[in-house]
């Protein structure tokens, strides 16, 4: 029944959508730490305790451009920094996009809720903190994630505020939330059959409370401040099941919420930019939503 409500329609957009060349390569990252004074809830002042993004920014001519923050996969355990990091920015370059990839905290660092999501929120407000300097418009940033990166990118989606008008870091004085989120097979639902489990493991630890998995299950946190969202997934994902990606379009879609999704038959999880398969239409049909949302130009 659910599979009749999408339709994966990237033939539509025939030669329209720009490609992007598998040559192309991102610039040189800056490298900013979230806190340069220390994260929020740090353990220790090693390397792994230090949340960063690297800021990969576009060349362009326009006077200002969009950003997105990249939140690379790895279950909450590791981060997938190749092909859901460093690839993932230089197509954003390739579409005039600055690429923001984040470099959050995680079990395998020795984290686990709220720092992922903390730094998440820290990466927004920095971002925005530094539009002037970086050409950004800060009415076009936006969230990108994939499996667990894509639970992180939903989380601050529905987990977002204005910023603290009189907070004594200025960083903290601007909003955390996303103009707009690219879910890539994202893990989305916690506490369901079709949970990642490890994924709810190493964020919530062996026995989170029903309140705690319920806060950290995005679809059921959705409501009409939710941004508007890009979705796709595969039928074949059998690691994070399509369900999740069902799950939160649905909830969009209850709230009014604009938002597309892609279903792809055939792709195992895990396969970033899918150079090779079907799949791989997922970049240029988020370029033509990005358009059509005005987030890009024609």
């Amino acid at each position: 029944m659910l599979a009749s409500l999408f339709v994966c329609a990237w033939w539509s957009l025939g030669a329209a959508a720009p490609a992007v060349s598998d040559n192309a390569k991102p610039q040189q990252p800056e490298t900013v730490l979230l806190w340069p004074e220390g994260a929020s809830g740090a353990l220790g002042t090693e390397d792994k305790d230090k949340p960063k993004v690297l800021v990969f920014h576009a060349k362009t001519d326009d006077a200002t451009h969009p950003a997105i923050v990249v939140c690379p996969g790895g279950g909450y355990g590791h981060l997938a920094m190749g092909h859901e990091g460093h690839q993932i920015a230089a197509w954003l370059n390739g579409i005039g996009v600055t690429a923001v990839v984040l470099d959050y905290r995680h079990r395998g660092k020795g984290y686990g809720h709220p720092a992922p999501l903390q730094d998440a929120q820290r990466a927004f407000r920095l971002i925005r903190h530094h539009a002037d300097d970086w050409r950004i418009d800060p009415n076009k940033v936006g969230v990108l994630g994939f499996s667990a990166g894509g639970h992180l990118a939903s989380s601050v989606s529905v987990h977002h505020d204005a910023g603290s008008a009189d907070a004594t870091d200025a960083i903290d004085r601007h909003s955390c939330r996303p103009d707009f989120s690219v879910l890539c097979y994202a893990v989305i639902a916690f506490g369901q059959p079709f949970t990642h489990k490890g994924s709810q493991r190493n964020l919530l630890g062996e026995s989170p409370t029903a309140e705690l998995v319920a806060k950290m299950s995005s679809e059921r946190q959705v409501n009409k401040t939710t941004p508007p969202a890009f979705l796709w997934h595969t039928t074949a994902d059998t690691a994070v099941p399509p369900q999740n990606s069902i799950a939160y379009y649905l909830a969009l879609m209850e709230h009014k919420v604009p938002c597309e999704m892609h279903l792809f038959e055939k792709g195992r999880h895990g396969i970033g930019l899918g150079k090779g398969m079907a799949a791989e239409r997922w970049s240029a049909l988020c370029h033509r939503w990005l358009i059509t949302r005005g987030v890009l130009r024609k």
